[in-house]
């Protein structure tokens, strides 16, 4: 049974929203949901944060999922305090999981770098690089929860830049999911296969929802990222990347769409369906591109006498936080021929009505120049 908008609309923690997410908002949910969770305090970051897991179920099959280990990647956060939410109100689906699973959640894992807001730990670290060596106490919470829980399934969550699309196609990568490799060779263990089912059972789901917008993320092999490190020690691990939907820079409706996936994973693992659905679907969902910029100025030789006729200005935007806020500061990215390439906002400066639109706009100047 899949969950409908309007239901989702009634489990959305509404206290948190947007792109800058701290432990703070974190732990002020879990002191509201105290009575009904299983709160630990798992360690602490670089600058003395506390790191806590949230423990619900009771079921033999264990998932354990983690999200912000890079701080600025806030997407699934929010997601995951919403399927928190839906696990709470007891319904029928919820109550199966609770019988089945037992979830283990660390929805910050990174609390330095959220508060702020970049990618790495207070130590200027890539946590997602430091799984072999465990340089960082952050890292060594995560694989001593691991060792500890000895989870069944591991889901790794992320967010994505807005670059992203589908394939070789012009339809965002709103969700990309990976199976990660657990050798160079990227061959396919039994465990790595469990990973392409549920990947399969998601993307069935989401297709419903946002066709065309799904996309498989690069499966190179690194000992050093988790989710191939957890794959090496043959626990089925997927890696899920939240990326852009249109004019939803918060990233609210990817928010809703993670969410989705994340009950359609866990659910299928609850009724014991994965063999339902086809290892082999797996790798009919298209690869990501990187063709998109955030906006794809055209014909800009109109603005610019640099550029030659056909030439165009891509401007991606920088996410700056200032007074506890995201701000998307533009930022040019590339000129020249930029054929094959799409933007979130298109303008070409050939079309009347795009010109005078593309004069109204803060960046006006900055592609003029």
């Amino acid at each position: 049974m899949s969950i409908s908008q309007v239901e989702y609309n009634s489990i959305k923690e509404k206290s948190v929203s947007g792109r800058y997410v701290v432990n703070g908002q974190v732990l002020d949910f879990m002191e509201k949901n105290r009575d009904s969770l299983s709160i630990k305090t798992i360690g602490k970051s670089v600058q003395g944060r506390e790191i806590k897991s949230i423990q619900l179920g009771s079921g033999s099959q264990k998932i354990l999922m983690w999200s912000q280990m890079h701080g600025n990647e806030s997407t699934t956060t929010k997601a995951v305090l919403d399927f928190v939410n839906f696990l709470n109100k007891e319904s029928s689906s919820a109550l199966q999981i609770f019988n089945s699973c037992t979830l283990l959640i660390i929805p910050i894992l990174n609390p330095d770098g959220a508060e702020a807001y970049t990618r790495i730990n207070a130590n200027e670290i890539d946590l997602n690089r430091d799984a072999q060596n465990r340089s960082q106490p952050e890292s060594v919470v995560l694989r001593n929860v691991f060792d500890s829980f000895q989870p069944d399934y591991c889901f790794n969550l992320h967010d994505q830049r807005t670059i992203f699309n589908v394939g070789r196609t012009p339809m965002p990568a709103t969700v990309s999911f990976l199976a990660p490799a657990h050798d160079p060779e990227r061959s396919i263990s039994k465990t790595r296969g469990v990973s392409m089912q549920l990947i399969v059972a998601m993307n069935k789901l989401l297709q419903e929802k946002i066709p065309g917008q799904v996309g498989r993320y690069d499966d190179g092999f690194n000992a050093n990222c988790v989710g191939d490190s957890f794959q090496m020690q043959n626990v089925p691990t997927i890696l899920f990347e939240s990326g852009h939907y249109p004019e939803d820079y918060g990233r609210e409706k990817t928010r809703e769409y993670i969410f989705y996936s994340l009950y359609e994973a866990v659910s299928t693992i609850a009724q014991n369906n994965i063999d339902a659905f086809q290892q082999k679907d797996y790798f009919d969902i298209p690869e990501n591109g990187k063709l998109f910029f955030d906006v794809l100025v055209k014909n800009a030789q109109i603005l610019n006498s640099e550029l030659v006729n056909g030439d165009s200005i891509g401007v991606l935007y920088k996410e700056v936080l200032s007074d506890n806020k995201i701000s998307f500061v533009p930022r040019i990215e590339q000129k020249g021929c930029l054929d094959g390439y799409f933007g979130h906002k298109t303008y070409d400066c050939l079309n009347e009505d795009d010109l005078k639109e593309l004069r109204q706009q803060s960046f006006y100047q900055l592609v003029k120049a």
